[in-house]
Formats: C-alpha cells, sequence, structure tokens
C-alpha cells in the first residue's frame, strides 16, 4: 500500500466519516457499509474476522494519525505511513516536542496551530489546548500580525524557508515587556509532495537583542558625540544619538558656570547651585533649552548631584518626589513617561550636569541594565563636555584679547572715511586691522593676519599690531615698515621654536601676513606694501573699481632677503579702498567673486551699511575661517589748509618763510603763543635746511587735526639732535624742535628727504573747521 493513501477521517466522536478505497481493500468493507460507525466497533470486528483481509496485505500495516480541522471540530486523518518508523525516530521526535530549547509550531494550511512543542520560553503562555485551531498570528499575540502573517504564506506557496526573523509580541499584563523571537518558517509536503502546512520555530532572543542595542547605542555614543566644541552643541548631539534609540525624552541640565568655561564645582553640589537647559529631544511642548533654574531638593536629580550615582526611578502616582518639583511633574504627565533613568555628568568628582532619559507610551520601561549603559554613555559625553568646556574658556579669553586689542572703536580721521566688518570664526583668529594718524594729515591703513587660532593666535597678533604701531611712529614707508615688522615676527618663531618640546605652542610654526597702505590726502596718492594677503581693491567715484596691481612680498617671518615691492597709485576724491583677509579673497575681491557687484556698487552709499550687507551674506555658509575687511574712503584735504612755498638756498630763506608762516597763522586763527612756537620751529627748519641740505628748498605748513610743518630738500642725510655745549653757538636747532614740538621725525621720498614738526593746532574744532574765523 502506497505511503500517503487515505483510509479513514473520523470525527470528535470516534465515528468514521470518509472510508477511502485503501480501506476498502484493506478491511473488505465498502464505503457505505464503514461510513457511521464507530471505528472501535469496526477495528474490533476485524480483529475478528481474519477472513476479511485481502489478498496482498500483509497482517500489519503502519499508519499515521493526523489531526484536521473542519469548522470549528477536529477529526482525525488516517493515512497509510508505508514503512513503519523505527523506535529510535519516534524517541527523537519525541525529544524534539518535549525538550527542545527551540519552540516548535506545526500550523495547516490555513495557518492554524494544530500541534506545538512544550518547551518554555516559546511564544504561547497559555496552555497547548487554548492555542489549537487559532489561527498562529492570534494565538501568539504579534507585534506586526500581517507581516508574519505575509512571511509564512510566502513560505506556503514558494517553499522557500525563511531563517531567523525577529519578531515582538505586544505587552500584556502578565507581560510588562514586550518580548522579541527568531522565528523560521519550513513548509511540510507529504509524500506526494502535497502541501500540507507549516513547520515554525521560534527561539527568545530578547536578552540578546537587548544586549546588541546597548552595544550598538554606545558604539553611536562613541560616533557622533564630540564632534563641535561647544558645550550646547555636544549636549545637542548627546539627545539625538539616544533618542529614539535608548530612550523617548533626553533632557540634559548642565551647571552654569560650565557653560561659561569655568571649573566644574565639586561634589556634593550646592544646593543654589543654576543649571541651565542645554538640549531637549522629544516630542512634548515645556521644556524649552536655555532655561536657566535651581533643581529642587529632595527630587532624583538634585540627589544625582550629591552623590553621582545614577537612578533608575519609577514615575507612578504613589512617588512623592513629583510635589517637590510640580513643573516638571507636569511636563511628566503630559507626556506619558512611565519610566525614568537619572544619570550625572561627571569628571574626576567634579559635576557638570545632569542627564534625564524618559521612555513613554509603548517603550518598554527601563531595567537595571540599561542604568549601566546610561552611565557609559554620559561618561563618554562628560568627557567631551569637558573639553568643550576647556576650549570654551580659552576660546572668550582668545575673543577677548583680540577684542581688546582692536581698535575700539577706530579713531576718527578727517581726511579719510574708516569702516571694517569683521567676522570671528569659531575657534577666534588672529586677524587685526588699524588705522594710525601720520603727521601731515596722513594715514596708515593696516590689516594684518596670524594664522592659527586660540590665545596664541590673539597674543601674537597683539604683539605684531604692537610693533607695526611703534614702528609707523617712526615715519617709514610702507616697505620698510614690512621689513621690520617680518623681522619682529622672525624674532617671535625664534622664541617660539625654543620652548621646551612638550610645549604645544613650541611646533605651530608662526605665519602671518599684512598689507599697508598710506594715504597722502594733500598729493591724493597711496602708497602700498604686501606680505601674504590679496590685493586690494579701489572703487572709483564713477563707479569702476580695479585691483590694485601691487607685487606681494613673502609672509611675514619668511626667511630669506625678499623685499616688499611698494606701488604709488593716485586716488581720487571718494574713492574707496577695500583691503581684506585670504577668508574674503575669492568671495569679495576676486573680480569674479559673488560678492565683489556688492562692493562695486557703493558709490556713495554709508560704509558700514556694505559691511553689513557683505557680513549678512557671508552668515549664510560662504566663509571658511576668519573674515576681516577695511574699508575706507578717502577725502581730499581742503586747499586753504596747506600752504606751501619754495625757498631759496641762501640766508634769505628763513626770513621769507617766517614771514609767511606768520601771515598764514593769522588767516588760519591760530593764537599768538602757537604762531611764535611755529615760527620758531619753522625757522630752525628752515636753518637746518640752507646748511646741511641740497636744494631745491620746500616749506609746507598743513593745518588739519595737528598744525604740521615740513621743511624738503634732497639731500638723504639724516639730521641729528645735539647737544651743545654753553659756549657753543651753533647746533641748538634740532634740540630747540624736540623740545617745543610734540613730535618731530624724518620721512624719505624717492629723491630726498622731508624734515617735520607736528604741534597742536590752538584754535578750537569749530574754528579749525571755518566757523568763527577771525575777519
Amino acid at each position: 500500500m502506497p505511503s500517503g493513501d487515505v483510509l479513514v477521517l473520523i470525527d470528535d466522536g470516534g465515528r468514521v466519516v470518509e472510508w477511502g478505497r485503501p480501506a476498502e481493500e484493506l478491511f473488505g468493507w465498502s464505503a457505505e457499509e464503514a461510513v457511521g460507525r464507530s471505528v472501535a466497533t469496526l477495528m474490533s470486528e476485524a480483529a475478528a474476522d481474519g477472513e476479511r483481509q485481502r489478498e496482498g496485505f500483509s497482517e500489519t500495516a503502519s499508519v499515521l494519525v493526523k489531526p484536521v480541522l473542519r469548522g470549528t471540530s477536529v477529526m482525525w486523518h488516517v493515512l497509510s505511513a508505508g514503512d513503519a518508523m523505527s523506535g529510535q525516530d519516534v524517541a527523537i521526535l519525541k525529544a524534539v516536542f518535549t525538550h527542545s530549547p527551540v519552540v516548535l509550531h506545526v500550523l495547516d494550511n490555513q495557518l492554524c496551530v494544530v500541534r506545538t512543542s512544550t518547551a518554555t520560553g516559546g511564544l504561547h503562555d497559555a496552555p497547548v489546548g487554548h492555542l489549537l485551531g487559532k489561527h498562529f498570528t492570534e494565538a501568539y499575540e504579534l507585534e506586526d500580525p500581517e507581516a508574519e502573517a505575509a512571511v509564512a504564506q510566502g513560505v506556503l506557496e514558494s517553499g522557500e524557508p525563511v531563517m531567523n526573523r525577529l519578531a515582538r509580541r505586544i505587552k500584556a499584563p502578565d507581560r510588562p515587556t514586550r518580548r522579541i523571537h527568531s522565528l523560521s518558517y519550513f513548509r511540510l509536503e507529504d509524500s506526494h509532495d502535497d502541501v500540507v502546512g507549516l513547520v515554525t520555530s521560534a527561539v527568545d532572543v530578547t536578552e540578546r537583542e537587548n544586549t546588541q542595542n546597548r552595544l550598538a547605542l554606545l558604539d553611536t555614543v562613541r560616533t557622533r558625540v564630540g564632534h563641535r566644541l561647544n558645550v550646547g552643541s555636544v549636549c545637542q548631539e548627546l539627545v539625538e544619538a539616544v533618542v529614539p534609540a535608548f530612550a523617548g525624552i533626553a533632557d540634559v541640565e548642565v551647571i552654569e558656570d560650565v557653560i561659561r568655561g569655568d571649573e566644574p564645582p565639586p561634589v556634593p553640589v550646592d544646593r543654589d547651585v543654576p543649571l541651565r537647559r542645554a538640549a531637549f529631544e522629544g516630542r512634548i511642548a515645556g521644556h524649552p533649552v536655555g532655561v536657566v533654574r535651581r533643581l529642587p531638593v529632595g527630587t532624583p536629580f538634585s540627589d544625582v548631584l550629591s552623590d553621582l550615582r545614577p537612578r533608575l526611578v519609577s514615575i507612578d502616582e504613589d512617588s512623592s518626589w513629583p510635589a517637590a518639583d510640580p513643573a516638571r511633574a507636569e511636563v511628566i504627565r503630559r507626556s506619558g513617561a512611565h519610566s525614568l533613568i537619572v544619570a550625572p555628568l561627571a569628571l574626576r568628582g567634579h559635576a557638570l550636569g545632569v542627564v534625564s532619559f524618559y521612555r513613554h507610551q509603548q517603550q518598554d520601561p527601563f531595567e537595571e541594565g540599561d542604568v549601566a549603559v546610561a552611565s557609559a554613555v554620559c561618561a563618554h559625553a562628560s568627557l567631551c563636555i569637558d573639553n568643550a568646556r576647556q576650549f570654551m574658556r580659552e576660546w572668550i579669553i582668545a575673543r577677548t584679547v583680540q577684542r581688546r586689542l582692536l581698535p575700539q572703536p577706530p579713531a576718527a580721521h578727517a581726511t579719510v572715511e574708516i569702516s571694517h566688518l569683521h567676522l570671528p570664526a569659531a575657534e577666534g583668529g588672529g586677524a587685526w586691522f588699524d588705522a594710525i594718524a601720520l603727521p601731515g594729515a596722513r594715514t596708515a591703513l593696516i590689516v594684518g593676519d596670524v594664522a592659527g587660532r586660540g590665545i596664541a593666535a590673539a597674543i601674537t597678533m597683539g604683539l605684531l599690531r604692537t610693533a607695526v604701531r611703534t614702528l609707523a611712529a617712526l615715519d617709514m614707508q610702507p616697505d620698510e615698515l614690512l621689513a621690520r615688522l617680518s623681522d619682529t615676527a622672525a624674532s617671535l618663531a625664534a622664541a617660539r621654536a625654543m620652548l621646551p618640546p612638550t610645549d604645544p605652542l613650541s611646533r605651530e610654526p608662526l605665519a602671518a601676513g599684512c598689507v599697508i597702505a598710506i594715504y597722502d590726502p594733500v598729493e591724493l596718492t597711496c602708497t602700498i606694501a604686501r606680505a601674504g594677503l590679496p590685493e586690494p581693491v579701489v572703487v572709483f567715484p564713477d563707479g569702476t573699481s580695479a585691483g590694485l596691481s601691487v607685487p606681494p612680498g613673502p609672509p611675514l617671518a619668511e626667511t630669506g632677503n625678499a623685499p616688499f615691492p611698494a606701488t604709488t597709485v593716485s586716488l581720487r576724491e571718494g574713492s574707496t579702498l577695500a583691503m581684506g583677509t585670504a577668508a574674503l579673497a575669492d568671495q569679495v575681491l576676486a573680480p569674479s567673486g559673488p560678492l565683489r557687484p556688492l562692493l562695486d556698487a557703493v558709490g556713495t552709499r554709508p560704509l558700514p551699511d556694505l559691511c553689513d550687507d557683505i557680513a549678512h551674506t557671508l552668515a549664510d555658509g560662504n566663509r571658511t575661517g576668519e573674515a576681516l575687511m577695511l574699508l575706507a574712503r578717502t577725502k581730499a584735504l581742503p586747499k586753504d589748509r596747506v600752504l606751501t612755498l619754495s625757498l631759496p638756498a641762501g640766508p634769505e630763506a628763513a626770513p621769507i618763510a617766517r614771514a609767511a608762516a606768520r601771515h598764514q597763522l593769522e588767516a588760519w586763527g591760530v593764537d599768538e603763543e602757537t604762531a611764535y612756537t611755529t615760527e620758531l620751529i619753522v625757522s630752525e627748519l628752515v636753518g637746518n635746511a640752507v646748511r646741511y641740505g641740497t636744494p631745491p628748498l620746500q616749506l609746507r605748513l598743513i593745518f588739519e587735526q595737528m598744525l604740521t610743518c615740513e621743511v624738503s630738500d634732497t639731500a638723504t642725510s639724516a639730521p641729528q639732535v645735539k647737544h651743545a655745549r654753553t659756549i657753543d653757538e651753533t647746533g641748538r636747532g634740532l634740540f630747540i624742535i624736540a623740545s617745543l614740538a610734540d613730535q618731530w621725525g624724518t620721512h624719505y621720498r624717492s629723491q630726498g628727504k622731508t624734515v617735520w614738526a607736528e604741534q597742536p593746532t590752538g584754535v578750537s574744532t569749530e574754528r579749525r573747521n571755518g566757523a568763527g574765523r577771525p575777519r
């Protein structure tokens, strides 16, 4: 008899419902004779009447009895089993279905449970009898029944097994946490290759998956937290890494002093220490970032800051601590949170803050194993926050140093309108600018940039700015100024290289650039030299613009003797000169720069408005590093403020100069004392030029914020102050000038030199500007 032939179908009352042809041949009864009778009666009669066994059939036959669901009733299908199963086969099946940790479930073609193993730890919590006949997704309360049913149906149709598919069960009163199971589906086929159902294996992998998820969370935190050197940014990275992977809500509160860069307080933290909410993640209102408050006493949050011990806190109606913090309790109530872990942010026994992790709604409550995870997360975050705190402290100091060393505000200049744009980098930097008044109503315009960041860059910037202001007082040309400034930078670089190897600054090379322009409002010229920074740009009054072709010099402190070539250009009144650091070269100063049209359209607009427009555009992200730009709109000194007089080379030059000076000073309304002093200075300057200089000689008086006397000749010899003896009749000229003038000096031109002396004008500002001049 072939294996798998249908013999008999028996109902739950033991009566024959169907009687197949193999049964007729085996027992000798027709279907009409057997259907409806008790199977026990038929078997008894068959045993008593051995003649009924047909020829060709053995005295014994192996059969397979299989439960089949018909409607709501379970019937028993008796099939021919072919060769008899061995005792070993039966023992194996029995062991698998009773003792294997892998739970087995037999499903029929309708995916209903027809048999299940008795091992614990499987999908079923109810007695086996309550599961038989139910659809397997209903019997096992799966979280996503439609998806699992689709997978099982696919295996039933295709025959391709599905291995190790993770499925979650919904929570129940007797099952507060969702269990995770690894499911595998295999199709069952009979000897005729007909599909008869599925076998499903299930293994509880909840602990394994929770462990893997915790390890993955720690790896995510180490990867994503700490990339930015800002306390608030680090806290935001933390909450984004843990929500929703670990918690539904995360709240980070940091001690206010830590955010400002100060040292964190030791434990226990005083109850009056304020904390600032630095980051919050979770779909709930009422927890704004930036709120500063003191933690109420008697709450787990304040307790954590007293002993740095993390706490797993239950949230229920019987909890007493919410009464001490009603504001937070109300937010928790609205969020539906049911489980809380409070963990400290601490480093080396000092508290940085506290982190609160909440689970709410359908999330599983926290377990003790989650407390260790929260502690590890906060330990890494604490290290990153402390790094950001130290950087913030250094950044605040560096920015303060840089801000104090820059002109605050830039000094006003009558012959040039000044405005600047300064956008510091996030890490701080060493960019600076300056506008220095020079004798003869000239102005030195300076932009410099020290590579690097932090305190070291700010201090180096301060040293170079001090040096260039000191050198500018010597009235040097821009190229000579840069050469002397480069020597100073080289000395600073050598001192840096001599620092101990343990000092990080010893490994940082000193690199700096500078551009210097000296504007003369009398001659309407500008002499420019640069070291490493971009070419300046000039916008003329008619709206045209051009880059000034100033040959580049080497960066400051570079070894070698390369010169810093200077270029002199003519600037009409109303021209706007723009000088900037390398960060603005491609954006603003380059002819094809996207912001160059803003500069070209400056016209007569106020320069601060132009700086604002550029700053707003650059703030959108089109900038790398620190950006600084100096804008200077030129003005001409009125002709009636200047006296220029050519002098003869003989002794008569001094009386001529004194008379001309006296007449001009009267026209300017200078008081008698200042006029007398000026005549004396003019006389001594002209007398020295006649005696020691080379003609032609020229006298120039400039009446601006200071009264300047200049005498020029073509000799290149430098004047020197002599200390004459009592009996000497000469040698007191420059000594007299140095005694009477506020300052005096010499500046050299391409042909000859000019000796100058400055003193206050001796008139009020209103009279100097033309209001109230004597008639």
